[in-house]
């Protein structure tokens, strides 16, 4: 969640890692700082944003320094939790992203030993740990540090006198930038594009120390490695705005070509890939978090449907407390960044258990591409949003393309069906196309979701968990209380709550669900509730219970999540920009969720 930058090189770092903490903006974080190794170690730190710093820190004569942006987890927003923390000699400052679970036995045993300590934070016991076993190495007195704590980490830090950067890794993502001259480390490689596209992963346990012209990778072991410089294939620019006034207008408008990539990438060679094992497993477990949880709910449906196998999907944060089965099931891990800590700690278990696992991220070189057996990559790009958009729809036609694979590895579709099936996915990015151009057609629907405090969202079937991500949308980013609800469910509770300042959001679309959609919708105009259905091109019956009607392009069922994501991603996007909101960087939420 937090993000990390520093820079060792021949420019002024102080530039460079503000620019490139800039762009972890989307990450979310409640405070920022910078630490700059000049004739000492300069410090600057404060609640609040990236630019609000930049007024405060002067031109420093520096070329080596690391940055921070903290979310808030252990320590209130605040300049004192904010990081770099230094060593109380000032010799040594260090940045943190993670948890240490044992900080408080840690922190009490270094006071005891007279270090003082100025935040509430767990990240300053590393820095006077670090300090404790220095001994003219900071890279050892790092390692040594790290094996008195248990958690999670990614960590930079520099000393006085140097211009070299130590860093390490457990559970939370870290990048080496490659330069000529110069070398750069991140959370993320979208903070560093700018300055390189050549990229070194380190992994879980590895340590690192870089300088300006060297880059020395360590094993959990100490020993010192070799590892291949990856070329990243999208650019800065690909992560602007291109005149859209917010990055996820931008990144709405870019799903008919993040779906035809996808689709280009895996379709054709679908009968000779090898993303799954050969065998058929009797039965799928698909888990994930928040919108990626949606999606693998769609990819339930297309599943069993397709390949007639039965699938259950769980949460993240929940599966490593079922039992588990004994026939070892295919577990499908859904993540966009790929450093999601719940589904990395599914697949783990998965791994431990006994199954293959396949993941489905939209981040080269993340965790989950190195620990699951397969891997589909959505070609979705950079996607700088907090609110998923692009990443979800590509989810979404990756299932699709491993419920075609399943069902071809069993034998349960004719190549006649498989034919037709392929001939429809290739339509997705004209459907959405079509969903787009007519954006214009939401403004009645806007006005009444403006003015709502709380809303409803139903559907029945294969739309069911469109709604959801429908409800997770507009809640998101317009902070209006919306909830996703199976319609048979209604009666069950959820209409003692309807009343004419509560619109409800129906999808009634032209599938073997119709008629019972159309019996909940009745049932809930009775109550006085506003009414948006969101119903199939040429359907005029729903004008008979409504005036409030926005139409989808007609497709077949099992592919309907798709255009119906999209024009839910688009209300949620107006009513929040109705409302005057942060709608790329909504309060209290982050990117990546690198924390349990």
């Amino acid at each position: 969640m937090c993000g990390i930058v520093g820079y060792s090189g021949d420019k002024m770092a102080t530039d460079i890692i503000l620019d490139s903490l800039i762009r972890l903006e989307y990450r979310g974080y409640d405070s920022v700082g910078v630490a700059i190794v000049n004739h000492d170690i300069v410090v600057y730190k404060e609640k609040g944003q990236v630019s609000q710093l930049r007024d405060l820190v002067p031109s420093i004569d520096g070329y080596t320094g690391i940055g921070h942006t903290r979310w808030a987890t252990c320590g209130v927003p605040s300049s004192e939790n904010a990081h770099p923390f230094k060593s109380m000699d000032g010799r040594i400052a260090l940045v943190h992203n993670g948890i240490i679970e044992n900080y408080l036995d840690l922190r009490k045993e270094l006071s005891a030993q007279g270090y003082e300590f100025s935040s509430q934070t767990d990240t300053e016991v590393l820095v006077h740990l670090v300090h404790r076993y220095m001994d003219g190495d900071l890279h050892m007195a790092l390692r040594r540090a790290l094996q008195d704590v248990r958690g999670t980490y990614a960590i930079a830090a520099v000393e006085f006198g140097s211009d070299r950067i130590v860093v390490a890794r457990k559970e939370n993502p870290l990048v080496i930038g490659v330069g000529m001259g110069e070398n750069f480390i991140a959370s993320d490689v979208t903070a560093i594009l700018e300055h390189t596209s050549d990229v070194i992963y380190v992994m879980d346990g590895e340590t690192a120390v870089i300088s300006p012209e060297e880059i020395h990778l360590f094993s959990p072991e100490g020993q010192e490695i070799k590892r291949e410089v990856n070329r990243i294939t999208w650019t800065s620019e690909d992560a602007k705005k291109e005149g859209f006034e917010h990055f996820m207008l931008k990144e709405i408008f870019e799903q008919p070509k993040t779906v035809r990539d996808t689709l280009v990438c895996y379709l054709d060679g679908l009968e000779a890939s090898d993303i799954l094992p050969p065998v058929s497993p009797s039965s799928v477990t698909i888990v994930a978090c928040g919108t990626s949880y949606h999606a693998g709910m769609v990819g339930k449906y297309a599943i069993e449907e397709l390949a007639n196998i039965p699938v259950t999907v769980e949460l993240g944060s929940e599966f490593r407390y079922s039992s588990g089965t004994d026939n070892k099931p295919l577990v499908i891990l859904i993540t966009q960044s790929g450093e999601t800590a719940d589904t990395l700690a599914a697949c783990r278990e998965a791994r431990r258990r006994g199954c293959h696992t396949l993941a489905v991220t939209n981040v080269l070189g993340s965790t989950i591409t190195r620990e699951a057996d397969s891997v589909i990559m959505t070609k979705a790009g950079p996607e700088i949003s907090v609110a998923a958009t692009k990443t979800y729809t590509a989810q979404l036609v990756s299932l699709y393309l491993i419920a075609l694979k399943l069902a071809l590895n069993r034998g349960a579709i004719d190549e006649m069906g498989l034919r037709e099936l392929k001939a429809q996915l290739r339509s997705l990015p004209t459907l959405i196309e079509r969903v787009l151009d007519r954006a214009d057609s939401l403004q009645d629907a806007v006005e009444v979701m403006s003015r709502a405090q709380h809303a409803f969202f139903i559907g029945r079937n294969i739309n069911f968990p469109s709604m959801l991500e429908g409800a997770l949308k507009l809640k998101e980013i317009s902070y209006i209380h919306a909830e996703g609800y199976a319609a048979g469910e209604l009666k069950h509770g959820p209409l003692a709550l309807l009343d004419p300042d509560t619109p409800l959001v129906a999808a009634c679309l032209r599938d073997h669900t119709y008629e019972k959609m159309i019996s909940n919708v009745t049932e809930v105009a009775a109550r006085g509730s506003p009414v948006l259905i969101v119903a199939s091109d040429g359907d005029e019956q729903v004008h008979l219970l409504t005036d409030h009607v926005i139409f989808v392009p007609r497709c077949p069922p099992l592919l309907s999540p798709v255009p119906l994501a999209v024009l839910l991603q688009l209300l949620a996007y107006h009513v929040a920009k109705a409302k005057g909101m942060p709608i790329d960087k909504p309060r209290n939420l982050a990117k990546s969720v690198t924390v349990e």
